[in-house]
């Protein structure tokens, strides 16, 4: 549909921007634009000052990189979780995803990624260092590599069980209850609940 059929440019600016969401096509656009017209001015004007709130007041840990509304997250800054245990995965949504399991109780370090070659991603290009640098207190006693069961989240584990293997740390990667080449966000909780208890010690 061109700028031209539709019926404002308002409209057209509206669907153009819509449409630059993952999933969504100009069509599902339209029709998201003209529920939001219809709609009380507030709701609109309520979701746009989320939006931008989002985008300009979200703040990632100092110490884990996870979403944060402060320099602290929640869970680092807890003192009921278990500082010895950090467990390390790909982005915000597996901590989600692992945090519904009600199964761990430890502290994350979130890589923002898995190393590729294929598209270019190296581990300099994620928060290893940052992750090094946080187990050289001496305070964690333990590692999970929590990564996708593909061939990057494999490379990933294999790059840090190389580079960590000179700590006296224990490491150990989630059991694969999850399904070989499948995404830890789509793993059932039970699933991948199991998966953190029944975790595997790696064998430097």
């Amino acid at each position: 549909m061109s700028l031209m059929q539709y019926p404002s440019q308002r409209i057209a600016q509206a669907v153009e921007e819509i449409a630059k969401l993952p999933g969504i096509g100009k069509k599902s656009a339209l029709r998201l634009a003209l529920h939001l017209l219809k709609r009380p001015e507030a709701q609109t004007v309520a979701l746009a000052s989320a939006l931008l709130a989002l985008r300009t007041e979200t703040q990632y840990c100092q110490q884990c990189h996870m979403i944060s509304d402060a320099p602290t997250c929640q869970i680092c800054a807890s003192h009921k979780r278990d500082a010895g245990i950090i467990c390390v995965v790909e982005d915000v949504r597996d901590v989600m995803a692992i945090e519904n399991t009600g199964q761990y109780q430890g502290l994350y370090h979130v890589l923002g990624g898995l190393i590729s070659p294929m598209a270019g991603v190296s581990p300099s290009d994620l928060s290893i260092e940052a992750l090094w640098q946080r187990l050289q207190t001496g305070e964690v006693k333990e590692v999970i590599l929590a990564l996708s069961p593909t061939m990057e989240g494999d490379t990933t584990g294999f790059y840090l069980g190389k580079k960590l293997q000179s700590l006296p740390i224990k490491l150990s990667t989630i059991a694969r209850g999850v399904p070989i080449g499948g995404d830890l966000e789509y793993a059932d909780e039970i699933t991948l609940g199991r998966s953190i208890i029944s975790r595997i010690s790696i064998d430097h």
